[in-house]
């Protein structure tokens, strides 16, 4: 079969390609106001301005559009994050940039957050994932690990494993930005100073 007309790497055309796009920005939308139980096809359509037909011609079903939105959504906010790392050659710097990284995305994108939270995160309390391992993915928590051992190899980081210390910065980062969306008048870039402040406490000589 010959490649459709214009299309590009992915099989997509431009028209194609857009039309997706637009669709799970709406999948963001109503997740980030509705709630992802209360986001069906139908309103993903409705908020769309096209027929749940079409949805279901991009995505074939609820569950890949609920796959795309939520890989669109964690894609982006690595990104950030690892663009702002890579910019640093100095162990310690690199640290610090994931943490500002970390918070300034969610800061900027507070209904990526929602997204992430309402797909990962069960319905008693938002405490326990749907699926667990599941917020391992996208370097989560791999990716500093990576950067404290580069520190440590530099001995620039005392001795510690890299992670469980990943894996608790990680943790002070999600229950300050969970503590803010519910109170969204709490100082969150002062709030990323103390993280920074508490991460380098806890991974730097002390000789």
């Amino acid at each position: 079969m010959a490649p459709r007309r214009n299309a590009g790497p992915d099989g997509l055309t431009f028209t194609e390609r857009a039309r997706r796009e637009q669709i799970v920005e709406c999948a963001i939308d109503l997740i980030s106001t509705r709630g992802y139980p209360a986001t069906s096809l139908a309103a993903i359509a409705e908020e769309a301005g096209i027929s749940k037909a079409s949805v279901l011609y991009h995505f074939t079903s609820k569950d890949n559009l609920d796959r795309a939105t939520l890989a669109h959504v964690m894609e982006r906010f690595s990104a950030h994050v690892t663009e702002r790392v890579e910019r640093e050659s100095d162990p310690v710097a690199a640290v610090v940039a994931y943490v500002r990284a970390m918070i300034s995305y969610q800061q900027a994108n507070r209904r990526h957050v929602r997204v992430i939270t309402e797909m990962l995160l069960d319905d008693e309390g938002g405490t326990r994932l749907k699926t667990p391992g599941s917020h391992d993915t996208n370097d989560r928590w791999q990716g500093l690990a990576r950067l404290l051992a580069a520190g440590q190899e530099a001995g620039c980081f005392r001795a510690f494993d890299t992670r469980t210390t990943a894996l608790a910065v990680g943790g002070s980062i999600d229950n300050v930005v969970s503590y803010w969306l519910v109170h969204p008048e709490f100082d969150l870039d002062a709030a990323a100073d103390e993280l920074v402040t508490f991460t380098l406490n806890a991974i730097e000589r002390r000789d």
